[in-house]
């Protein structure tokens, strides 16, 4: 019975992708629309600089940025602060 899902499952994916493949039209990238004015493009290093290693500065940046706002605060245990372990009754 598993195997009959999973084999149903992907026929199914296969067959809408493959319509979806099929009935899409093409992205027309090769013709310019008037007004159309693309600039030059950027080389592997400017690539690899904008879409990689950005992120990954922007991502720790904001991580330090994080741990340096956390560590300013002094960490007090509230819990175990105003417990007296000394037996205060007198017999």
């Amino acid at each position: 019975m598993d195997k009959k899902n999973a084999l149903r499952a992907g026929a199914l994916a296969a067959g809408t992708t493959l319509m979806m493949l099929l009935m899409s039209s093409p992205a027309l990238a090769l013709n310019r629309d008037d007004g159309d004015d693309p600039g030059t493009g950027l080389s592997v290093i400017e690539t690899l600089g904008l879409y990689v290693l950005a992120p990954i500065g922007l991502f720790l940046a904001i991580a330090a940025l994080v741990v340096i706002g956390d560590k300013t605060h002094k960490k007090k245990d509230v819990t175990t602060s105003n417990i007296s372990t000394e037996a205060e009754a007198k017999a």
